[in-house]
């Protein structure tokens, strides 16, 4: 009874998507007052329907409804609570119904937070949302539902959760990645109701430019949870692999990025009006593409869920009357909007758009290289694979200029910066980039290498300026307590979000040259030295899990002949699906991890075992995590909770 609860509240909340999508944006259009302010009850009783579904599925998950075909497929009486928790959203069901979920979240939230918009811009961003929302009910009810039975003869026992997925990492990267997946259809809502009034002015802008930066942080957020969930659960050592589905996350994170940039020059000065709302479309856009990425079929991946042709089909048709609908609007209406201001080749707006290109550019051969194999498969041109060196090929160089057009944008003026200044400013972080650069190899390695050259002379020429930047602000100041409280929070978090990129920077940068790594075989008593640590393994043992039985390695570290830690890591076999599963152990830190994994038991009492050194890679998430944190930060500057008069009297926030 529970599930058919969740099915019909699931068909109610879609009901009311349809009567959201309709209604207000037909109020817009007549003028009538009382049809536009239905938009919020309305947003309130699907989030309500959709949460009631939400959690009817959960109480299936908790109580073993194996009836339940869903829960059946993804759950098992033997997995811990917190697994099967998790689950609702461990299959291609369950996380439709969760991305619902947060889409209707983002809508309620809108509508609660946005009381200063003026009545017929609300109503016309909520009923897009509708829109949306309706498209993915649909998805569900049609060709996807979590509520299915297994009816009559139904399992006594679940198929158990694919093992890979029975770690804390699926409790708090899929919600973390549709946070922002999600999110940033808010910015195309208030693009795409911007465009429909044809008030592309920059009062749209100031209104979409914190919810935007939400979506990108908790995006941002999400990538970053899910390399470091890879990088300790594959047991492979990395923290990125270019997988297409990855990939599919880094794209709308990218175009996210640039949005970010340009929502905030054309909220100050004005300016790239069509060029935000492009943007936005595009991030969205991009979000949609990886959601069909991922649940179509056509790529084979750890990620990836369906294997449906009728859902791929279904995708791609919501994709294409989603991205064509907008890209027809925004060329009937974008040709008749004007920027209010000039400025001159040397300036922040510039720099800006220089950096909006790149960013652009690098999302680009992201897709490129992501969709030419697919292309070329499905014309039948035999298959081909797109890895890591052309991404890198492509990816780093732009990314080195894009750092150098950062670290200029930080320190020009809007409008007009002389060259003067820049040089006077600039000389000095960029000789002592170099030359720390340049030394760099010669200090932490055994000699040059260009690659660390490269990387840690782009990574502290960012660090350079945006501190030079914050050191300017105080140079004809006397209280410095008083100037410090008088920047705003959106100056703060724009520090902080490009110290993070400078420090990831340097994380990739020197993880990728300085790793070490071994495989070797080891019998009870066998030691091996790597960049100085001792690693001696003194057996296995036979541990017992919730739902697994593993081989326990004993693996204790030494440095400078003093017992440094105990490594544990641990080969499973789980119980139901007799899957092995390697499970690394990390002794973790700031400046290096020592990552050991077992392989395959070789006789005897050995094993094959894999001993990584690390450098610096937890300053790969430690920067994503200032990014982060930057992003959330700059939307609790007070300007957003102030209300503004505009020129036709009106108030909003």
């Amino acid at each position: 009874m529970i599930a058919e609860l969740g099915g019909f509240s699931l068909i109610l909340a879609l009901f009311l998507s349809v009567v959201l999508a309709i209604v207000p944006l037909s109020g817009t259009i007549t003028g009538n007052e009382i049809w536009m302010n239905y938009a919020k009850p309305l947003a309130t009783g699907q989030f309500l329907f959709v949460l009631v579904s939400f959690l009817c599925l959960g109480y299936a998950f908790v109580v073993d409804d194996f009836s339940v075909a869903y829960v059946a497929n993804h759950s098992n009486s033997q997995m811990p609570m917190q697994y099967k928790i998790s689950a609702i959203w461990g299959g291609h069901e369950g996380s439709l119904l969760l991305w619902a979920l947060i889409l209707s979240g983002w809508t309620i939230a809108v509508a609660i937070f946005s009381n200063s918009l003026p009545l017929d811009m609300l109503a016309r961003v909520l009923s897009v949302m509708g829109m949306v929302a309706i498209g993915f009910i649909l998805f569900m009810l049609m060709t996807s539902s979590p509520f299915e039975r297994y009816l009559p003869n139904f399992p006594l026992d679940g198929g158990d959760l694919n093992p890979l997925l029975q770690d804390f990492g699926l409790i708090v990267h899929p919600p973390m990645l549709y946070m922002g997946y999600v999110g940033f259809s808010v910015a195309f809502a208030f693009a795409i109701a911007a465009l429909l009034s044809g008030q592309l002015d920059a009062a749209w802008a100031r209104w979409s430019r914190p919810w935007t930066n939400v979506a990108w942080a908790f995006l941002g957020m999400g990538i970053t949870l899910g390399s470091w969930w890879a990088y300790y659960e594959l047991g492979w050592g990395g923290w990125w692999f270019w997988d297409p589905v990855e990939n599919a996350s880094l794209m709308p994170w990218l175009v996210g990025t640039a949005l970010v940039h340009s929502l905030a020059v054309t909220e100050k000065r004005g300016v790239f009006k069509s060029w935000t709302v492009l943007l936005a479309i595009m991030a969205f856009s991009l979000s949609l593409l990886g959601t069909f990425l991922v649940r179509s079929g056509v790529l084979t991946s750890v990620h990836a869920f369906a294997t449906d042709p009728e859902r791929g089909l279904f995708i791609l048709v919501l994709l294409a009357i989603t991205i064509g609908g907008s890209l027809i609007l925004y060329a009937i209406k974008a040709p008749n909007v004007r920027s209010e201001s000039s400025f001159s080749w040397l300036s922040r707006e510039t720099l800006l758009l220089i950096n909006n290109v790149f960013l652009t550019v690098m999302a680009m051969t992201v897709l490129l290289g992501t969709l030419y194999p697919l292309l070329i498969d499905a014309l039948g041109q035999g298959k081909i694979s797109v890895g890591p060196p052309y991404f890198n090929a492509v990816f780093v160089p732009i990314m080195g200029l894009m750092s150098v057009a950062l670290g200029l944008s930080v320190v020009a003026r809007w409008r007009n910066t002389s060259l003067e200044m820049v040089r006077q400013r600039l000389w000095k972080p960029a000789v002592g980039s170099l030359l720390i650069a340049a030394v760099f190899p010669f200090v932490y390695g055994d000699g040059f290498d260009f690659s660390v050259f490269f990387g840690m002379a782009i990574s502290l020429w960012v660090i350079f300026t945006v501190g030079l930047e914050f050191v300017w602000k105080f140079r004809h100041s006397a209280n410095i307590g008083k100037r410090l409280s008088q920047l705003s929070m959106s100056y703060y978090g724009m520090l902080l979000a490009h110290l993070g990129v400078a420090v990831t920077a340097i994380g990739v940068t020197l993880v990728s040259v300085y790793s070490q790594e071994r495989d070797i075989r080891m019998a009870p008593g066998d030691k091996i030295e790597v960049v100085g640590y001792e690693f001696e393994f003194q057996g296995s043992q036979r541990v017992k899990g919730p739902n697994y039985l593993a081989d326990q390695g004993q693996i204790v570290v030494r440095l400078d002949n003093e017992e440094l830690t105990r490594l544990k890591p641990e080969k499973r076999q789980y119980n139901v699906q007799r899957n092995m599963m390697t499970e690394a152990d990390i002794d973790a830190g700031l400046f290096r991890d020592l990552y050991v994994a077992l392989g395959e038991p070789l006789g005897g009492g050995a094993w094959a075992v894999r001993v990584h050194y690390k450098p610096y890679v937890r300053w790969l998430w430690l920067g994503g995590l200032m990014m982060t944190l930057g992003g959330l930060l700059t939307v609790t500057d007070k300007r957003y909770r102030k209300k503004v008069i505009n020129g036709k009297g009106e108030k909003y926030a």
